[in-house]
């Protein structure tokens, strides 16, 4: 059996209805689609989920809906972060008790702890929430690094089950690989990195792009798992373009609106998020509709 967290996990999308409220049908919905093409875990209420203006209440329930629809096929992954320990804790119980199976948690952003406030903080974390935590490590957009000898120290609670690596750093995401123990989950995160980091023991990503196309990023990312990289980069090759555009502006903008395009959601945003320029409006169209002429079955859902 697949250890949990690891492969392809979707960083799932909040769709909103007209009037800005969290649309449920919608995220029913969407988490149905991507259980459907075979993803391998789901990631609710993270920085794709518009997570900074959803209130607490909204996270939870966004949570019992995907957990609810998933019904045990798939893990749930919950987002739970932010520099405030303790109300890091209460957030992730809250998701514990919404029938989340692990937390992902963003390092503490703003207040810039050291790695010695790093690692005492995820060390409560764990203390405190009897479930498996993956650390979120996103320095572009927390001014906060984790570097290898904190996660190699924080790799010893039993809890923390492994890593969430944003940092763009191969040369650090790397040194990851090789210093922690075996059985610690080392995740990229980010699209285009996902090929380098399993080749060299990476386990999987937590996925933007497989929001569009999560059946064909669930494949590229089993088929690195069974060693064929030969087979897993022609995928990567034709999944690239998608991967790119959706960092055209900042996510999850061009993700929703590509979506949009395709008939899975409205394409609302929360502010500070706002739609795409018109000049990354096209971009994010072309990509779309190269990938659709060169795939005869619709990406949008069945």
């Amino acid at each position: 059996m697949r250890h949990p967290f690891t492969g392809c996990g979707t960083a799932l999308v909040t769709p909103f209805t007209r009037d800005e409220q969290v649309d449920e049908a919608a995220v029913r919905r969407l988490a149905r689609r991507q259980i459907d093409a075979g993803i391998h875990f789901l990631v609710p209420c993270g920085t794709t989920g518009e997570s900074p203006t959803l209130t607490e209440d909204e996270r939870v329930r966004i949570v019992e809906l995907i957990v609810d629809e998933a019904k045990g096929s798939v893990p749930v992954l919950a987002g739970a972060g932010g520099y405030d320990t303790k109300d890091v804790i209460h957030s992730a119980l809250r998701m514990q008790r919404a029938g989340a199976q692990g937390i992902l948690s963003v390092t503490p952003y703003y207040n810039k702890p050291t790695p010695e406030g790093l690692f005492q903080h995820y060390r409560a974390i764990a203390e405190a929430v009897p479930l498996p935590i993956v650390v979120y490590n996103v320095p572009g957009r927390t001014g906060c690094n984790v570097d290898v000898a904190t996660l190699v120290r924080l790799s010893s609670i039993p809890n923390i089950a492994g890593v969430k690596e944003a940092s763009g750093n191969m040369s650090q995401m790397t040194d990851v690989c090789r210093a922690v123990p075996n059985d610690f989950i080392v995740l990229s995160g980010d699209d285009a990195l996902t090929l380098p980091l399993m080749a060299v023991g990476g386990r999987g990503i937590i996925s933007v792009a497989s929001n569009l196309v999560a059946a064909e990023m669930s494949r590229m990312v089993e088929l690195a798992e069974a060693n064929d990289f030969a087979a897993a980069r022609a995928v990567h090759d034709a999944l690239m373009p998608i991967m790119t555009v959706n960092f055209v502006e900042s996510n999850p903008i061009p993700v929703k609106c590509a979506m949009a395009m395709l008939g899975l959601l409205e394409e609302i945003y929360r502010l500070p998020m706002v739609p795409p320029r018109p000049a990354s409006r096209e971009r994010i169209a072309a990509v779309v509709r190269a990938y659709q002429s060169n795939h005869p079955a619709p990406v949008a859902a069945r």
